[in-house]
C-alpha cells in the first residue's frame, strides 16, 4: 500500500508546542538523530511522550487477543490521529482503520488506506461528495460505513444520480439503545432499513450488523455487563433476520462492535453466531496501543476478571502514554503548581494521574516514583493542581510525569508527540492531524 502523506517530511520549528526554540527548523524524521534525552531537559516543558517498549508490548498482547478470539481488528483512527501510528497497526495485521468523520477519511486516502470503516452515518454533501469521488476514481477503495435510517438510505441513494461507481458503498446496518446515540431501536425499524438498501441497486450493500457498546453504563460492573450482553444479542438478532430475507450482498457478514472496553465480550458473543454463512468479527479498539494509567487501565483489569483466558496472554497491557512537566510553584506546604492544564492533558474523565519526578542535573538519573498521597486536584488551562505531603522532596524546576485517562482527549492536544526509550532517550516522534 503506497503512502501518499509524507509525515515525516512535516516541518519542525519552535512554533510547535513541544520544540526547543531558537534552533533551525528542521524534518520530523530528523527528530530521532538530535541525541535528546527528556530527562536533560533537552525538551522544553510540558511535553508529550510515547514510550516505545509500551507500545511494542500492547501491539504484541492484541495480536495475541486477536489470535486466541479469532476476531479481527479495524482500529479507530479517532484516539490517535497519527498516520505513523495507523502504519504501525496496520504492519501489524490490522484489517483496517476505522475513523468517524470526513476529515480522518481524507487522511486515511492521503496515506494510501485502502480499506476504511466509517464507523458513523455517512451524511451531509460534502462528505458524501468526498467518497463518492473516491469510489468513482479508485477501485481498490473499500468503504464501509453505518446506516439507520431509512432516510439516510435515501440520501445516499439520492447523491449516487445514477454515476458509476469503481468499488460500491458497502454499509453496516447500526442497532442502537433507547436513550444512547445512533442505530435503530427495535428489529422492525432494523429491517425496513435493510430492506431499502437491498433494493437501491449494486451501489449500495449491506454487508453486516454493527452497533456500539461502549456508552452502556449500569450501577454495578455485573449489571453494565448484562446490559452489554442483550445489546449484542440485539445485534444478532438482527443479522439473523436479514439473513432469513436474503438481504446482505455477497461476502462475509460482518458483525462489528467493541470499543476499548467490552471487545472480550464482543468477540465471544459474535463468535457463536451461526449464520449459515460465512462471518467476520470484527473489533474496532482504538486506545489499546497506548491504554492509559486511569478509565482504561480500569476497565482492563474488569476485562481480566470476567475472561480468565486472556491470563495465558501474559501481562496486560500497559501504559505508554505520558505528559511531562516542570513544578513551577510550592505556595504552599502541600500544594505544587506544576505547567501543564486542560490544553495539554485530557480531565473528562479522571484527573491525570502523578507518577515519577526527576531532579535535573544534566545526568539523566532515572525518575523515582512519587508513591502514595500526591493527586490532581484541578487544571487551568496551562497550571496544575497537585496536593502532596508536606515532606515531599519536590522543589521548584523539579519534573514530573503524569499518567493520562482516556488517551483519545490528550492526543488531540499535541501536533507532536514523543517516542522515547525507557531511558526517556529520544528515538523519533509523531505527528498528528486532528
Amino acid at each position: 500500500m503506497p503512502d501518499g502523506l509524507d509525515w515525516e517530511g512535516f516541518n519542525l520549528s519552535g512554533l510547535v508546542k513541544g520544540v526547543p526554540g531558537g534552533i533551525a527548523p528542521f524534518a520530523l524524521r530528523e527528530v530521532g538523530a538530535k541525541g535528546w534525552n527528556l530527562l536533560r531537559e533537552d525538551l522544553p516543558l510540558p511535553a508529550a511522550v510515547l514510550k516505545t517498549s509500551a507500545l511494542d508490548h500492547n501491539d504484541r498482547w492484541m495480536q495475541s487477543f486477536l489470535k486466541l478470539s479469532g476476531a479481527v481488528i479495524s482500529p479507530h483512527g479517532k484516539t490517535t490521529m497519527s498516520p505513523a501510528l495507523f502504519r504501525r497497526q496496520l504492519d501489524h495485521g490490522a484489517w483496517a482503520m476505522t475513523v468517524a468523520t470526513a476529515q480522518q477519511i481524507q487522511v486515511c486516502r492521503a496515506m494510501g488506506i485502502k480499506r476504511i470503516v466509517l464507523a458513523n452515518q455517512l451524511v451531509g454533501w460534502q462528505a458524501i461528495r468526498y467518497v463518492l469521488d473516491e469510489l468513482a476514481a479508485h477501485g481498490d477503495f473499500e468503504f464501509y460505513c453505518l446506516a439507520d435510517s431509512v432516510a439516510g438510505v435515501a440520501q445516499l441513494t439520492k447523491a449516487l444520480g445514477g454515476r458509476t461507481l469503481r468499488a460500491p458503498v458497502n454499509l453496516l446496518l447500526e442497532g442502537g439503545i433507547v436513550g444512547g446515540r445512533t442505530g435503530c431501536r427495535d428489529l422492525a425499524t432494523a429491517l425496513d432499513v435493510a430492506r431499502a438498501i437491498a433494493a437501491a441497486g449494486p451501489a449500495l450493500r449491506l454487508r453486516g450488523v454493527e452497533g456500539f457498546e461502549g456508552l452502556i453504563n449500569a450501577k454495578t460492573p455485573e449489571e453494565t455487563e448484562a446490559r452489554v450482553r442483550g445489546f449484542l444479542d440485539f445485534l444478532g438478532s438482527i443479522a439473523e433476520a436479514c439473513v432469513a430475507e436474503t438481504l446482505f450482498a455477497p461476502g462475509p457478514i460482518i458483525l462489528s462492535a467493541g470499543g476499548s472496553a467490552f471487545y472480550d465480550l464482543v468477540v465471544e458473543r459474535f463468535s457463536r453466531e451461526r449464520l449459515g454463512r460465512e462471518s467476520l468479527v470484527l473489533t474496532r479498539s482504538g486506545c489499546y496501543l497506548t491504554h492509559d494509567s486511569g478509565m482504561y487501565r480500569r476497565m482492563f483489569r474488569r476485562l481480566s476478571e470476567r475472561t480468565p483466558a486472556v491470563g495465558q496472554l501474559g501481562q496486560g497491557l500497559l501504559p505508554a502514554l505520558e505528559v511531562w512537566t516542570c513544578v513551577q510553584s510550592r505556595p504552599e506546604p502541600a500544594l505544587a503548581i506544576c505547567t501543564m492544564g486542560r490544553r495539554d492533558v485530557s480531565s473528562d474523565t479522571d484527573m491525570p494521574v502523578p507518577q515519577t519526578w526527576s531532579r535535573p542535573g544534566g545526568n539523566a538519573a532515572p525518575p523515582q516514583a512519587l508513591g502514595p498521597g500526591y493527586t490532581v486536584t484541578g487544571l487551568n488551562d496551562q497550571h496544575a493542581y497537585m496536593t502532596l505531603p508536606e515532606e515531599s522532596p519536590l522543589q521548584v524546576g523539579d519534573l514530573v510525569s503524569f499518567g493520562v485517562s482516556h488517551p483519545c482527549t490528550t492526543f488531540d492536544k499535541w501536533q507532536l508527540l514523543y517516542l522515547v526509550d525507557d531511558a526517556y532517550n529520544v528515538t523519533g516522534a509523531i505527528r498528528t492531524f486532528f
